[in-house]
């Protein structure tokens, strides 16, 4: 279960909240909490452990918070693998939290079964609403914060924008919550387990599978290609075209082609 949505809409205590309800149940659960590594600094907070403080002692919960390290998407590079651990481990249920993301940061879609979208009242109109990727990959939609102004309004947006959309095989539905008290996290969890209900029900859920190991190669293949072509840029042949680049000998496009090994010298 993928769990994104803008910074500050409420994820970690969704998370927490979900976690609480699991364990009510007697079901184990693993979490992955992705913080964004900072561009400057090269360090991250891992802070989202701090609002999970309830399960820090709980045999039951294991808690992982991971760093991007540069890679975009809103996952680090190395969370497929994890959720893949935590499987063979025998755990039942895997929430991967993303840091904050905006309109296109959608690769937790890829990486898990089912993906809730966080929502708060006063997130924009109708018109960001349809413009917004994270709109187009969510499974359930939780308004949260729902005790605050505006959350009907949120919800109306969100049904209108699902209404004008194309058809599909599955209409996410929209969950109001106030995490930070429990209100509505049964439902959100009960969403959850109507969409799996709903990809068990034909191949849905063995094609994602397939689907999300296919991207994971696709991924894993581009990581490890940029670092070549780090290496090769620092190196001998690198800086030589760097130079002919910089005395404009070469547009970026030809030193680019040189690099590759696709043009003449």
């Amino acid at each position: 279960m993928g769990i994104t949505g803008a910074p500050g809409a409420g994820k970690s205590t969704l998370t927490d909240a979900v976690v609480a309800t699991l364990r009510a149940g007697g079901e184990s659960v693993g979490v992955l909490a992705v913080d964004p590594t900072s561009p400057f600094s090269g360090g991250a907070i891992l802070g989202d452990r701090v609002r999970m403080q309830d399960h820090a002692t709980d045999p039951g919960v294991f808690i992982r918070s991971m760093a991007t390290r540069g890679h975009l998407g809103g996952l680090a590079l190395a969370t497929p693998q994890a959720v893949r651990v935590l499987d063979a481990a025998g755990t039942p249920w895997v929430l991967v939290e993303t840091v904050g993301v905006g309109q296109v940061e959608v690769e937790v879609a890829a990486a898990t079964d089912t993906t809730v979208v966080v929502l708060n009242p006063g997130w924009g109109d109708a018109v960001q609403a349809n413009k917004a990727g994270l709109m187009e990959i969510a499974d359930v939609f939780v308004v949260n914060k729902a005790d605050r102004p505006g959350a009907a309004d949120t919800e109306r947006d969100v049904l209108q924008m699902l209404g004008a959309g194309p058809g599909r095989d599955w209409r996410p539905p929209v969950v109001r919550a106030v995490a930070t008290t429990g209100d509505g996290v049964d439902a959100v969890w009960a969403a959850v387990r109507a969409h799996r209900a709903h990809l068990e029900a034909d191949d849905r859920l063995a094609a994602r599978r397939r689907a999300r190991l296919h991207a994971e190669l696709r991924t894993i293949a581009r990581a490890r290609l940029t670092a070549r072509l780090d290496d090769r840029v620092a190196g001998p042949a690198g800086r030589a075209v760097l130079a002919r680049l910089d005395a404009r000998e070469l547009d970026p496009y030809a030193a680019t082609a040189l690099l590759l090994g696709e043009g003449d010298t």
